[in-house]
């Protein structure tokens, strides 16, 4: 067994561990914690494979992104670990159910690429050592000569999803007391003060009946 073999078992022993991790740990910061090593080994072994642009674009992408927003989510959130655990064994059946009909399809898969076909023919090594390219430079030539028109359209429709996602958050509330800087940059004294003339002197107003002073005077 040379270094490149035991090299991949070793990643993929630590993948399997971590992802094993992922659905058994009870506190979802360290599930997200080891769901970031499976993605790290995954990477390995990308890279093992020669494919070093979806290796790094594995740790740019997931790493680096979605899973950094998971934890902060995560960990802002004040999350009852007993309540989530309280429905596990009613989903029980389903979930198992669904991860055997996954894992055979993935068997069914994987086995169709392991079956013994025509053997290669063998390469001499000076064809060996004179053919040298790269992954990711290849990837580049394919992406802007061949499929430059639908990364074009992914990224305007990438565009398109973040002007949304924008303005729909920018959506004026009835309930926000929201004030325009730029209103409160050009006020003016006279818009916010007004001087109102009142007159100085104001009758009370009488609560009854005025009485009668020739009645009061009779009484006396």
């Amino acid at each position: 067994m040379d270094i490149r073999t035991g090299l991949f078992y070793l990643f993929a022993a630590v993948l399997l561990f971590a992802a094993f991790r992922v659905i058994t740990a009870r506190n979802p910061v360290y599930a997200a914690l080891y769901l970031v090593l499976a993605f790290f080994q995954a990477a390995a072994v990308w890279l093992l494979l020669r494919a070093e642009f979806l290796a790094i674009a594995l740790v740019l992408v997931y790493v680096g992104a979605v899973m950094v927003l998971f934890l902060f989510v995560v960990m802002m959130l004040d999350i009852n670990i007993d309540s989530m655990r309280a429905g596990f064994w009613k989903h029980f059946p389903l979930a198992a159910s669904v991860g055997v009909l996954i894992a055979l399809e993935m068997a069914a898969v994987l086995m169709g690429g392991f079956r013994i076909g025509e053997e290669p023919r063998a390469v001499p090594a000076v064809a060996q050592s004179a053919v040298q390219f790269s992954n990711t430079k290849e990837l580049g030539k394919l992406l802007y000569t061949q499929y430059l028109y639908p990364l074009e359209i992914a990224a305007v429709i990438l565009l398109v999803a973040i002007i949304a996602a924008i303005a729909l958050t920018l959506r004026q509330r009835k309930d926000s007391k929201h004030t325009n800087p730029s209103d409160q940059v050009r006020v003016k004294a006279s818009d916010r003060l007004q001087m109102i003339k009142l007159a100085p002197t104001v009758a009370a107003p009488v609560a009854g009946p005025a009485a009668d002073p020739a009645a009061v005077e009779n009484k006396a």
